[in-house]
């Protein structure tokens, strides 16, 4: 059985609302997609992936499952309250997918970091004085 389920857009707090199957749990909704997670869009057979995406305000008119209610959240983690309404902007639906009987997290997405130039061959040495007298300048 299905049951009409509403979110909004974490860009502007513009609330949709979608048909969908009891059985599938929510994980998170985000501006941005879930490293390693499948996504469809509302009119594809999303109960069959890892979430939907959504673009802020469409689909509402050719999708049966899809309202835009008209409505708008002021929730802390809208990113812009004051943005046009709604949005146009992606975001994404994720729900709770199990891997191995063990909910499965995100894997953060690679980073790779390139570091500029040959930079020095060997360390340098101290900047002090050198000779017996040491850094201070006072021999012992």
């Amino acid at each position: 059985m299905s049951y009409p389920v509403t979110y909004y857009c974490p860009h502007c707090g513009a609330v949709v609302e979608l048909e969908r199957e009891g059985y599938l749990a929510d994980k998170s909704v985000t501006p941005y997609p879930l490293a390693g997670w499948e996504y469809a869009e509302p009119d594809e057979d999303f109960e069959a992936t890892d979430g939907v995406r959504f673009v802020c305000g469409e689909g509402g008119d050719e999708v049966d499952a899809l309202r835009w209610t008209g409505e708008r959240s002021d929730a802390d983690d809208v990113e812009d309250p004051t943005a046009k309404s709604p949005c146009g902007r992606p975001f994404y639906l994720s729900f709770v997918r199990f891997v191995d009987g063990e909910e499965g997290e995100p894997r953060p997405e690679a980073t790779h970091t390139t570091i500029a130039g040959g930079g020095p061959s060997q360390p340098r040495g101290t900047d002090g004085p050198s000779g017996p007298g040491g850094p201070s300048g006072f021999g012992g």
